[in-house]
């Protein structure tokens, strides 16, 4: 840069009558400017709580959060052993709750996760928030070609407190989720003009058909099942968010994907398959969105609430005995090992993730350390909607710092949640119920 020019980033140029046009981001505005890394968010959600083992069982030593310290430091453990090599990259959170939880159907608690719902309604007739995750996708969507990445181990929306996504928009509405790696790789990484193009042709016919359907549906609304209704509702939901889509990669058509390599990738992986493939395969795709700064807000709900999906079979395909969900009821002490077991196969999967967010760089540091990722549950043992379980990893260029097990009495999860807007740079009054940030915890603004 000339040492004898220097930019605002707010400089515009003035024409003719006065009209002023902003100037683009150039190297004269300076590095804080141009080199400024992305600040990205993913959730990750798993159903029916943690293992909390019964003390009598002595087997404390697969309790999900830290029992034990050594050397002024927690240990991990053996359900949260396989995190350990990211002791400096992330933190145990406990105490945290949402004060709807206590008075909601205990199943709700993954449709709330993310928005702290119901604690008002936004609309007559609705009954959930906006998510966290859309909150940043509101404030990110300029910068990146998909406002948002959904996804779960089903796809579609599910239902009322056996949801099958956390994401929920600004309406409160549920998000379609989507599952088929193959699929959602074509989707980043795959469009051009042509398959927009005739996406979008085919999306506008869509949308005619909606239009026409819902004006006549006018005069029969009263006539229409409680289920329709929710029918007609989801689908109108779901065209929403595909021409949200379309309409942000239209503005990238012409601007090249970073260059990548997909060799690792295995796009036929399915949920019916080996569960390790699977999310791995998911996760690498994550990642290589985020690495391409495809998107900066991803939501990924790793198993249904109550027996729900095909994840539920994943602790038999693992050789636990049970289905996840059976096993989260489980009083015996062979039936909490085998739940504190799946909960040690998930952590595996994701130190995967962590490993391949370590190692993307951006420019002023991985991948990971300008990424928040939040990972847990909306309930501690089965359906109790306090302590909720939750880890947090990244963020060190974003003003987190880790290595501890933060607790501090009772605390509003919705806390947290404006504490991570503050530091993903989105400077929030509020959410949902919060009453201010943590303070004296990993967040540092």
């Amino acid at each position: 840069m000339s040492q004898s020019l220097r930019l605002d980033r707010r400089a515009f140029l003035k024409g003719i009558g006065g009209a002023a046009l902003a100037l683009p981001v150039l190297d004269a505005m300076g590095a804080e400017v141009t080199e400024k890394a992305p600040r990205r968010f993913c959730a990750l959600y798993t159903a029916n709580g943690m293992s909390l083992p019964n003390a009598d069982h002595n087997i404390a030593e697969w309790h999900w959060f830290p029992t034990a310290e050594r050397n002024g430091e927690f240990v991990f453990s053996r359900s949260t052993e396989p995190l350990s090599g990211f002791r400096k990259k992330l933190s145990f959170l406990g105490g945290l709750y949402h004060p709807s939880g206590p008075k909601a159907d205990p199943h709700t608690c993954s449709d709330m996760w993310l928005t702290g719902a119901p604690l008002h309604n936004p609309k007559p007739g609705t009954y959930n928030t906006v998510g966290l995750d859309q909150v940043i996708a509101l404030h990110t969507k300029q910068y990146c070609r998909q406002p948002s990445l959904v996804l779960s181990i089903d796809a579609g929306t599910g239902f009322l407190s056996r949801t099958g996504t956390i994401a929920y928009n600004l309406e409160g509405k549920p998000i379609p989720a989507e599952n088929t790696p193959r699929r959602i790789f074509n989707r980043l990484f795959r469009g051009d003009r042509d398959s927009l193009q005739s996406e979008r042709e085919k999306l506008q016919r869509r949308i005619k058909l909606v239009d026409a359907v819902v004006e006549s549906a006018k005069t029969l609304d009263q006539q229409l099942g409680k289920s329709d209704r929710e029918r007609m509702d989801q689908y109108l939901t779901s065209l929403n968010e595909v021409e949200s889509r379309l309409i942000a990669s239209e503005k990238w058509i012409d601007i090249p994907l970073k260059k990548q390599d997909y060799s690792h990738l295995h796009l036929d992986a399915t949920s019916e398959g080996e569960p390790a493939d699977y999310y791995r395969t998911m996760f690498d795709l994550i990642a290589l969105a985020f690495d391409a700064d495809i998107t900066r807000s991803v939501a990924f709900m790793l198993n249904r609430e109550d027996g729900m999906g095909i994840s539920d079979t994943f602790p038999i395909k693992l050789g636990l005995g049970k289905t996840h969900h059976n096993l989260s009821h489980a009083t015996d002490k062979e039936g909490q090992l085998n739940f504190a077991k799946y909960d040690r196969f998930l952590a595996e999967q994701i130190a995967y993730f962590l490993t391949r967010l370590e190692g993307y760089e951006d420019r002023n540091g991985a991948v990971l350390d300008n990424t928040i990722v939040l990972f847990g549950s909306g309930a501690s043992t089965t359906h109790n909607p306090k302590n909720l379980p939750t880890m947090i990893a990244g963020g060190a260029n974003m003003g987190l710092k880790h290595g501890v097990y933060w607790r501090n009495g009772e605390t509003r999860m919705a806390n947290v949640y404006l504490s991570i807007l503050r530091s993903m740079e989105i400077q929030a009054e509020g959410f949902a119920d919060s009453t201010g940030t943590v303070t004296n915890s990993i967040f540092r603004v």
